[in-house]
């Protein structure tokens, strides 16, 4: 077995997977990654399953030692990763030596990125799921963000493991992020809670993240929107990324630790290829809302599923023939052998 040790812990690091299913109805949210998206690529790019938990870094990302070798994998927003200084390639597995350490530089663009490490966290599942879902305090590391001090166990690295080294995703993979977001809506279930005049105000609006918002949900503040009567209703079922309109008009989009009912009106709902938008968006940044049918929504889905089932198929191989070493006498170097490529250590006497 190796390990990863947290010296910082940053502004809040979890350990998250897909998600904890089949509880809702008990009151047990789902939480899980707010970008799911990332923590998949980050996974297969390692050899992992899709499904398989990462540590999912907010805005301030942690220092982490590694205490022994392994591949490891960081995808979504950039935080300007670096190991021993020397910058961290993004949506690419990377080799990492005993006694590496990991930090963050600071945002550089989107909000959350997820460290995969090949061979998967050794964290109990609770309620068949590692995630982490901090208001009830369980999963992870005791139901927490992670603390100082704090060890996590990986399996220890084996030769088949080292044939990932290097491969990254192609550009058309990786995010390109922009000043304004715009995600795709399925209106309702309670859009009939809303005059024509007003849903048209929600989605021609520009809508900025606040501060007050979090993994249970992103509060907005825009333009406010009304109610023919009242925002309230019968408590029903909430799902990720439903977009709430309480009292005050002002939007609130349901996110990965929300409640599992509610009891306000919901104008909309995002689309789940799009959902990695808003979970990448942070305090200041501008969202708006753009319709689309249901049939469009669950064409969207296809594609976007299709895409990521495919995506080994496309790996390609970074250039880069070396990367970082402590050891002054040892090398690592890609070799090529009837069409596949290796990583190879070498000594230098």
């Amino acid at each position: 077995m190796g390990s990863i040790k947290v010296i910082k812990p940053g502004f809040l690091t979890t350990i998250q997977d897909l998600g904890r299913f089949g509880y809702q109805k008990f009151g047990m949210p789902v939480a899980g990654a707010m970008d799911e998206y990332a923590l998949r690529i980050a996974n297969l790019l390692v050899g992992n399953t899709e499904e398989e938990a990462c540590l999912e870094i907010t805005l301030v990302g942690p220092t982490l030692e590694f205490l022994d070798e392994c591949v490891i994998a960081l995808t979504g927003g950039d935080l300007r990763a670096q190991i021993n200084g020397e910058d961290l390639p993004l949506w690419q597995a990377c080799y990492i030596q005993k006694g590496d350490k990991l930090h963050f530089g600071g945002v550089k663009s989107g909000c959350r990125a997820y460290l995969a490490v090949a061979g998967g966290l050794e964290i109990p599942a609770i309620m068949g799921s590692k995630s982490t879902y901090l208001r009830g305090q369980i999963g992870g590391v005791e139901g927490r963000a992670l603390w100082e001090g704090d060890e996590i166990s990986f399996p220890a690295l084996s030769a088949e493991t080292l044939e990932v080294v290097n491969r990254k995703v192609p550009q058309d993979y990786q995010y390109d992020f922009s000043s304004l977001i715009i995600v795709r809506v399925v209106l309702g279930p309670q859009e009939d809670a809303f005059t024509l005049n007003e849903i048209k105000k929600f989605l021609e609006g520009k809508y900025q993240v606040t501060n007050n918002s979090d993994r249970m949900g992103y509060r907005l503040d825009g333009p406010r929107i009304h109610h023919k009567k009242s925002p309230d209703i019968i408590s029903d079922g909430i799902a990720k990324g439903s977009v709430q309109i309480p009292g005050d008009g002002l939007p609130i989009v349901m996110m990965s630790d929300r409640q599992t009912t509610g009891g306000y009106t919901k104008i909309a709902t995002i689309i789940t290829p799009d959902f990695p938008k808003i979970a990448q968006a942070k305090p200041g940044d501008t969202i708006q809302f753009q319709a689309v049918s249901i049939e469009e929504a669950h064409e969207v889905y296809r594609q976007y599923e299709t895409k990521i089932r495919i995506l080994p198929d496309k790996f390609i191989y970074s250039p880069r023939q070396s990367y970082h070493c402590n050891n002054p006498f040892r090398k690592i170097i890609n070799i090529k052998i009837n069409g596949k490529e290796y990583l190879i250590e070498i000594e230098e006497i």
